[in-house]
């Protein structure tokens, strides 16, 4: 049977476990989920470094569907060491994946649109051929191969500028979260505006994810690639200008170019992905980037 939670559907029986359950996706999921139903997993509870221990671990839980939310997303430090990024984002996958076709889950993996080189100018499709230009884009992208290579069954889920409230551990915070704190201490802002993307709410993501679940497990929504990210698209610097204007907070923002920013890492100029596969999948879209984070911060502003 079919119930509600905040407004998505879910099947009731179906075990799920969230892997990075302490990221921003994972407190979004943990929050749409029912909790009998729902393991969720931080790194003190699960060592993504030991395959043995995670397939220890999926076996001894029993899961119908895992959800793998975890990443090292530090973008700049890979440039410099891709060890960890390559440990996390590939390697673990890879574990997690045979892990999960050995127990019979269907495994949900989540990467990015940094695993595009950004030469398009119109939204990339689930077919689209991926050349990442960094070090953690292409870990990104072996995870997402790995994940296909060990696990029949499973849905990778690209999405682009995550951010929710508390944000990201290793970036210090959501981008949203780093414009507004700056911009309070009337510090000046220089945000980049020449690459576009298409920011998403990790709150939209995880309701959009928790309709699709029990659809994966049954068999009812094909297994592969998907995009999910909010509607529309924006550079950094709109984005950013949204949220103090929104916000109604007064401050210095100048736009700069990507040269200028001199990031250790490359960026793709435009990442932003069309979301096909949830089309032809019969669920709604999400709702336009303006329009979720007009709902983020009044979620803020209700805290």
């Amino acid at each position: 049977m079919f119930a509600a939670v905040d407004g998505a559907p879910y099947s009731a029986g179906v075990r799920v476990v969230i892997i990075g359950a302490t990221g921003q996706l994972g407190r979004e999921l943990g929050a749409r989920l029912p909790p009998g139903d729902t393991i969720a997993l931080d790194r003190a509870a699960l060592d993504l470094q030991d395959a043995g221990s995670i397939a220890t671990r999926l076996a001894d839980l029993r899961a119908d569907l895992v959800v793998n939310t975890a990443a090292d997303n530090r973008v700049d430090a890979a440039e410099q060491d891709p060890s960890s990024a390559n440990a996390i984002n590939a390697d673990a996958v890879g574990a997690l994946a045979r892990a999960a076709h050995r127990v019979g889950a269907f495994l949900v993996h989540t990467s990015t649109d940094y695993v595009f080189d950004g030469r398009q100018r119109t939204p990339y499709r689930e077919d689209a051929t991926p050349n990442p230009l960094g070090a953690y884009a292409r870990s990104k992208l072996a995870g997402e191969r790995l994940c296909a290579e060990h696990a029949p069954r499973h849905a990778i889920v690209r999405t682009a500028g995550v951010y929710a409230a508390g944000g990201s551990r290793g970036k210090g915070g959501s981008f949203i979260d780093r414009v507004l704190a700056q911009a309070r201490r009337g510090q000046a802002l220089r945000v980049v505006d020449d690459q576009v993307t298409a920011p998403t709410w990790a709150g939209d993501l995880a309701t959009a994810l928790v309709r699709l679940f029990p659809r994966w497990v049954a068999g009812d929504a094909p297994p592969g690639v998907y995009h999910v990210t909010n509607a529309g698209e924006c550079t950094w610097f709109e984005f950013a200008r949204a949220a103090l204007d929104l916000g109604g907070i007064a401050a210095s923002i100048t736009p700069i170019t990507t040269a200028s920013y001199a990031a250790p890492a490359p960026r793709p100029a435009y990442s932003v992905l069309a979301n096909t596969r949830l089309a032809e999948t019969g669920e709604p879209p999400l709702r336009h980037w303006r329009d979720a984070l007009t709902a983020y911060l009044g979620s803020l502003r209700a805290r």
